[in-house]
């Protein structure tokens, strides 16, 4: 476990170009803080030891902000960054070299039972405030856009947008008719829309 904390705090040097120092980022970043207690959490719920995992698990989330089940399954070197309003559901799986970006969900649609939670493969970043929900799977090196709602399997080497979220990009290359996230179409100005023809129609028929 030492080996993995040794990583985790490696990883987040890397990635945060403000970080000063191994000390600095092993004492105060939220997103580490949390991380080393999911470490000991799992380990003490692998061993039946639920009521202490639980305990550990809600004590960091008071502290950090982040909240991570302890079954939860998770690679190596994951980075949490600012990390506040996280939440990482009980069947979720991450695997190496995960970035997550704060407000982000990994969570359930309370429809499912037994594996409820996404699985994420290597190297995805999740961006701020993205929600990702159910027993989907992120495919490795995939990027999910700021604010995305993803409700189904992400292909590898992908960037989603979007809410519901689609595919924008796959394999470096964008995906015909998608949408950036700039021009992402608004579905309540869409329904006024198709109302407002709607009201001009029956009008128009109100009038002959």
């Amino acid at each position: 476990m030492f080996d993995q904390i040794k990583e985790d705090v490696r990883a987040a040097m890397e990635r945060d170009p403000a970080a000063t120092s191994a000390f600095e980022v092993f004492f105060l970043y939220p997103g580490v803080k949390a991380i080393r207690a999911y470490r000991r959490a799992h380990k003490a719920y692998l061993k039946g030891h639920t009521f202490r995992a639980r305990m550990i698990s809600q004590r960091a989330a008071r502290k950090t902000g982040i909240e991570i089940h302890p079954g939860a399954k998770i690679g190596k070197r994951l980075v949490i960054d600012h990390g506040h309003g996280v939440v990482i559901g009980e069947t979720a799986e991450i695997g190496d070299d995960v970035l997550i970006y704060q407000g982000v969900t990994l969570g359930g649609t309370g429809k499912d039972t037994g594996k409820r939670h996404p699985t994420v493969g290597n190297n995805v970043m999740i961006s701020a405030g993205a929600k990702v929900l159910g027993p989907l799977t992120v495919g490795d090196n995939s990027r999910i856009a700021a604010g995305a709602v993803v409700l189904d399997d992400v292909p590898a080497n992908s960037t989603v947008v979007g809410v519901p979220a689609h595919v924008v990009k796959q394999d470096g290359k964008r995906v015909c008719g998608s949408l950036d996230q700039i021009h992402i179409s608004d579905p309540v100005t869409a329904e006024i829309k198709r109302l407002e023809k709607r009201i001009k129609a029956l009008e128009g028929d109100n009038k002959k």
